[in-house]
């Protein structure tokens, strides 16, 4: 099996696909939300905390235990002890059920790229009160299939080299406009300067910890399933620290973009998902070039989605076709109907049908669950089982090139970042 399985075909192809994965909407609507909820500037300060101590560490953990096992997440939970088998599955189902709703957001972002480019600006209200969310939404499927049944170098390697480079020019041609805008020092302002009286609260600190787990795609199996694809003269550290950064950077421009948009129109800051779909669209609406603006921001927001797509895909695949000995494209078609058929009832509950559960509407009902509590969750198990029960020889010895840093990483994993991932999930 080690001999079969697909390489990376360069460095920079690894990076640019690992940062694909940890790049999604996330980063370019939910941090600036979560800023814009949490105090403005004074949130930074944890976030750039747990970042760089908490989360980069676990990434660093889960890409090197995927390069030393060159397995999928199941194999590498299953060869720490056999009775983690069964975690490993549990993992790869929270991702396909997230991955399920997540492709219908996707859908959404496809939707409204294409309405401004045919120059049929769109409202959301319009949008969902047809059945064209779900078109939207098994189109983004059939994408997302089809790039991760190309395989590792031809589909994922492949397409992040030209979806990343682009994304960040769309989103530095973003915040280059919005630094014209008459809310660019408010924004500014807001985004930098701190309160430093709310650093008091825990909940700030709960909600920074959550959003850099999220951000940087940590504890779901995506980055295992990367890492199992790595040569060994790749350095691991260097490559999570590159990661990190193009993460963190994609993340304060979108700040720049929005904050300036937000304030220059009298907006709320902390808005989540309606600041993207209903909010920005009216502002487009009265900015000058507002449609090519448009236009560049939801295509934007689709290759980011795409990409953190492919790889949460990618998790399912890899492993269904190590465990089940199936073909790539024969595993990727399977598990893109089983995730239609699955993602169906969220993406009617934006729709005519506006399928509820408990007065609830079904994607909302799955975000508020798996995306918050799920996550944290399969994080907090991925850190209980390769610190606790894995040989701690075995990441000295990948990490060979980086002694100091095991030293820092390994505790960080096994002690700390446990109990932070309890707090977290306690609070949310």
């Amino acid at each position: 099996m080690i001999d079969k399985r697909e390489r990376w075909g360069s460095r920079a192809g690894f990076i640019l696909a690992t940062i694909g994965s940890a790049v999604g909407i996330g980063n370019v609507w939910r941090f600036p939300s979560v800023v814009g909820q949490n105090g403005g500037g004074a949130y930074l300060i944890p976030y750039l905390i747990a970042v760089f101590v908490f989360a980069m560490p676990l990434m660093i953990l889960e890409l090197t235990i995927g390069r030393y096992y060159q397995g999928d997440v199941i194999t590498a939970f299953r060869k720490v002890k056999e009775r983690f088998r069964i975690l490993g599955w549990f993992i790869c189902l929270v991702v396909l059920l997230i991955l399920s709703y997540y492709l219908v957001i996707t859908g959404w972002t496809l939707g409204y790229f294409f309405s401004y480019l045919t120059n049929t600006s769109m409202v959301f209200s319009d949008f969902t009160s047809s059945y064209t969310p779900v078109l939207y939404f098994l189109i983004a499927c059939l994408i997302t299939g089809l790039v991760v049944s190309l395989g590792v170098k031809k589909g994922i390697e492949r397409i992040s080299t030209i979806l990343i480079p682009f994304s960040i020019i769309i989103l530095l041609a973003l915040a280059i406009f919005a630094f014209t805008l008459d809310g660019f020092n408010e924004g500014v302002s807001f985004l930098f300067a701190p309160d430093f009286s709310v650093l008091s609260n825990p909940l700030l600190w709960g909600a920074a910890f959550g959003q850099s787990f999220f951000s940087l795609s940590v504890g779901f199996g995506v980055l295992i399933t990367y890492g199992s694809y790595l040569d060994k003269g790749i350095n691991i550290p260097r490559s999570s620290l590159i990661v990190t950064l193009a993460d963190l950077l994609v993340a304060m421009l979108a700040g720049l973009t929005i904050f300036p948009i937000v304030f220059t129109f009298g907006l709320q800051p902390g808005m989540g998902a309606e600041l993207a779909f209903s909010t920005l669209p009216r502002a487009f609406d009265m900015i000058a070039y507002g449609r090519f603006l448009a236009v560049l921001f939801f295509l934007l927001l689709f290759f980011a989605a795409l990409t953190s797509a492919i790889g949460m895909l990618e998790v399912g695949v890899s492993a269904f076709t190590d465990v089940f000995k199936l073909s790539r494209r024969k595993t990727s078609l399977i598990l893109m109907l089983l995730i239609m058929l699955i993602g169906l009832p969220a993406a009617l509950s934006y729709t005519s049908m506006n399928l509820s559960l408990g007065g609830v509407r079904v994607l909302d009902l799955m975000d508020d669950s798996l995306g918050t509590y799920g996550l944290l969750l399969t994080a907090f198990i991925t850190a209980v089982v390769f610190a606790w029960f894995l040989d701690k020889r075995i990441l000295i010895d990948e990490l060979k090139d980086s002694k100091r840093l095991t030293s820092v990483v390994y505790p960080a994993v096994k002690y700390f970042i446990p109990v932070i991932l309890v707090i977290t999930l306690l609070s949310q």
